[in-house]
């Protein structure tokens, strides 16, 4: 009997793929197969796996819904592409962290929390109310009046309603938050001095300024603060609103801490800018609320139990715990309810996140335990013939956990998916059915397939990836000493069991344990706080995203262009304004975009070049100025390495901007154009952005949390020869870190766990690589050993 034609559709095909900087890419992926994509940082990853295929498959799909519902989604451009065949729907789990909203947590991230609000409101006694009586994020509501009801024929029934009550969980206090704030008046106000002596701290209230010019014709400019009258201080503080005289022009007057509690402290600490989070950080003093002991719920809630149990300790407990509390209760009227959840506690477990609790707010999930979360709707899914795209899914993973990812992984393609996924892992790797390698190199040196096949060919191919798959880090011969120690004491933040720890000073300090055994909550809670804000010595460079617009890119973010447009201002004679996309300069047709977009109400934008600029974003008189034979777009359009020699010598010669481009230059960014959109990068290539950003700091400590993440095999040498300068020129490195590599070129490892959660928060291990080797006594010394022996 023939084949039907249906079988034959077993390859994903990609045909001149030109999506960022590939270079006309042709490949073809075996369907139902482990695919794993790999390639220096910037070599076109993300382009050809997000950017082409996960981005068509999401763009097809939505093209099947009716306009109106098209209307609420989001609106994705077409790749550009000549061919793509056979692809399946995508899902797509990706490493960016789960928005940090004061409400959301992994209860409701995962709709834990909406199962056991039904399952209480069955069960729970007393019986208080349906399921919202349970949720904290609905508030009990009172209503009395005339309550309308519409009958049959139009006619109305009105029935006069008193206190109708309508439950909810939410703690009135704290508004379901679990913290209520107050603010450090020492912060905001200088007693000592008076208005016009700058008694307001809060920036932008300059004492000569517009911002404190109401203030001075309510209380005497010129008196310090201490010794206002009390109706004098209470005015300056909490005046209520209304209109006061300044030089003839009417001002809405207010007092300072309700305006900056509005204009200030409401808005996501995150999306401020830095001297002005800097400030919320200081004044705004954050306290579990006493009320509802940071539970968010009301005492009704946590009056209802189920075997002494209320759903607020439910939450509380660390969810492997929580899933043996699932399995006492037998009752055949629940018992689907039950079984979801124990499915969803068991998924959790399975993926190695058993140590988190549901009431843990989601914004403080790493980006590897965000992505694992994540994961977890789709492990029992019946969904087959899907394709499933992983952005490095071991991010976060200690080495013992990476084999439990690798598993997850295989379950998900033996299902009958396909499986793609972007890693730099060699465990994850070596599991690949097939294996894409890109480069050569990154930026517009990469683009291109060096290898398609086999991890047995890989290793044989030449490629960059194939020369480094079995490279392994030797232990130092020697170490350095340390010059000096913080002690921590007493650290109990999460999971910490009052550790006591000394972190060496003047070396490379590695903190490594399993994923959930205490590290950030060790450096984040109890170092980098603690030192941070007494002494400002301590630089903190983690994985957040970098926030910007498509205007926004590395030239902008890290102030290079500042000493570039001034450059080009005083060779032309000229205003500095003029070199600004956002400013005088910028192309009028397009706003300084470089592209025009058209709405089309529920269709796609389209965005095509702007005719008037050619996508250069300045007007054409400024592109005429020239500086060191280069104008401001061509300067733009140049790659960091070449930009960086283009500065640092010659007729260009401008040192502050070589400075930068240097820094910039050692993190491994040389491939980055000056102009490109910060949106366009990668976690690892933010945290390195933000890292060249810190290089000229003068603090003593830096703090890092996983610079490995994103970075290639071969790469990894290069930040560790970063880092060894950094140490070399008088700095304290503390590195929070799982890739074997940079614990065996540690000075000093502090090994935490044994396990996660519960089971973790201690230090297992203190000393030098060569002693956790032969001391084998941790899962980290194992894996280590293996490693080095490798």
């Amino acid at each position: 009997m023939a084949t039907p034609s249906a079988d034959s559709h077993d390859l994903i095909r990609v045909q001149g793929a030109r999506e960022n900087n590939l270079k006309d890419v042709n490949i073809e992926l075996p369907k139902r197969r482990l695919t794993v994509f790999t390639g220096v940082s910037g070599s076109g990853k993300s382009s050809l796996v997000f950017g082409t295929i996960a981005a068509e498959s999401q763009r097809l799909i939505n093209e099947t819904y009716s306009t109106f519902v098209q209307g609420f989604m989001p609106s994705l451009n077409r790749a550009d592409y000549d061919v793509l065949e056979g692809i399946t729907p995508a899902i797509v789990v990706d490493q960016e962290r789960m928005g940090a909203n004061a409400r959301s947590t992994v209860g409701t991230v995962t709709d834990a929390n909406a199962m056991l609000r039904v399952l209480f409101s069955r069960l729970g006694s007393p019986y208080i109310g349906p399921p919202t009586a349970f949720s904290f994020n609905v508030p009990t509501r009172k209503a009395s009046g005339v309550m309308s009801t519409e009958k049959a024929g139009g006619k109305i029934e009105k029935n006069v309603v008193r206190q109708a009550i309508y439950l909810g969980g939410m703690c009135a206090e704290c508004e379901g938050r679990g913290t209520i704030s107050d603010l450090d008046l020492t912060e905001i106000v200088d007693e000592s001095k008076s208005l016009v002596d700058g008694a307001i701290l809060v920036p932008g209230y300059t004492a000569d300024g517009w911002m404190v010019a109401p203030y001075k014709e309510v209380v005497p400019p010129d008196v310090p603060v201490k010794d206002l009258t009390e109706a004098q201080r209470h005015d300056l503080l909490y005046g209520e609103t209304r209109k006061v005289k300044v030089e003839k022009i009417n001002i809405t007057y207010e007092g300072l801490i309700p305006k900056i509690r509005k204009s200030i402290f409401s808005k996501d600490v995150d999306s401020l800018q830095p001297h002005i989070r800097a400030f919320v950080e200081r004044a705004a003093v954050f306290a579990a609320c006493p009320k509802c002991d940071g539970t968010r719920l009301n005492e009704s809630a946590r009056s209802s139990t189920i075997k002494g149990i209320n759903i607020a300790d439910v939450c509380a407990m660390q969810i492997s715990d929580a899933a043996e509390w699932i399995r006492s209760i037998d009752d055949p009227g629940v018992a689907p309810l039950v079984a979801n959840l124990l499915h969803l506690f068991d998924s959790f477990v399975e993926i190695g996140l058993g140590y988190l609790s549901l009431d843990r707010p989601s914004g403080s999930l790493s980006g590897g335990e965000a992505q694992r979360t994540k994961m977890i709707r789709h492990l029992g899914s019946a969904l087959t013939d899907v394709t499933y795209v992983f952005d490095e899914p071991t991010i976060g993973l200690h080495p013992h956990d990476i084999q439990r990812m690798n598993k997850l992984l295989l379950s998900l393609r033996d299902k009958g998916n396909t499986v793609l996924v972007v890693e730099h892992k060699p465990e994850t790797i070596a599991i690949a059915d097939h294996v894409v390698d890109l480069g050569p190199e990154a930026g517009t040196a990469g683009g291109s397939v060096c290898f398609e096949g086999t991890v047995k060919g890989l290793r044989k191919s030449g490629t960059l990836t194939g020369l480094h798959l079995d490279h392994r880090a030797r232990l130092k011969e020697a170490v350095r000493a340390a010059s000096g120690t913080i002690e921590i004491r007493g650290a109990n933040t999460h999971n910490l069991q009052d550790v006591d720890v000394d972190v060496p000073l003047g070396v490379l300090c590695v903190v490594t344990g399993v994923a959930g055994s205490g590290k950030s909550s060790l450096i984040h809670g109890s170092l980098a706080k603690g030192r941070g804000a007494a002494e400002t010595d301590v630089v903190v460079i983690d994985q957040s995203a970098i926030k910007g617009s498509r205007r926004s890119n590395p030239a902008t973010y890290t102030g290079l262009l500042e000493p570039i447009r001034k450059a080009f201002a005083k060779a032309n004679g000229v205003k500095p304004a003029l070199f600004s996309s956002n400013s005088e300069g910028a192309c009028e047709s397009c706003n300084g975009n470089g592209m025009i977009y058209t709405e089309l109400s529920f269709m796609e934008t389209v965005a095509t070049v702007c005719e008037d600029c050619g996508g250069k974003r300045f007007q054409a008189d400024v592109l005429e100025l020239r500086f060191g034979g280069l104008n401001i777009a061509e300067v733009l359009d140049l790659p960091v390495a070449e930009a960086h020699t283009f500065f640092a010598d010659g007729d260009a010669k401008t040192p502050a901007a070589a400075a930068i481009l240097g820094r910039m230059e050692d993190v491994g960014l040389g491939y980055l154009k000056l102009g490109q959109a910060l949106n366009t990068l990668s976690g690892g290539e933010r945290q390195r952005l933000k890292l060249a950003m810190h290089l000229s700091d003068k603090a003593g400590v830096f703090v890092l949390d996983e610079p490995t993440s994103g970075l290639h095999l071969a790469d990894v040498d290069n930040l560790l020869g970063l880092l060894d300068r950094l140490v070399d020129s008088g700095k304290s490195v503390i590195v929070i870190e799982h890739h074997q590599a940079v614990m065996a070129h540690a000075d000093w490892i502090i090994d935490l766990g044994p396990g996660a959660g519960h089971d973790g928060g201690t230090v297992v291990f203190e000393g030098t690589p060569a002693d956790l080797v032969a001391d084998r006594s941790t899962v980290t010394g194992e894996h280590l050993a293996e490693y080095v022996a490798g």
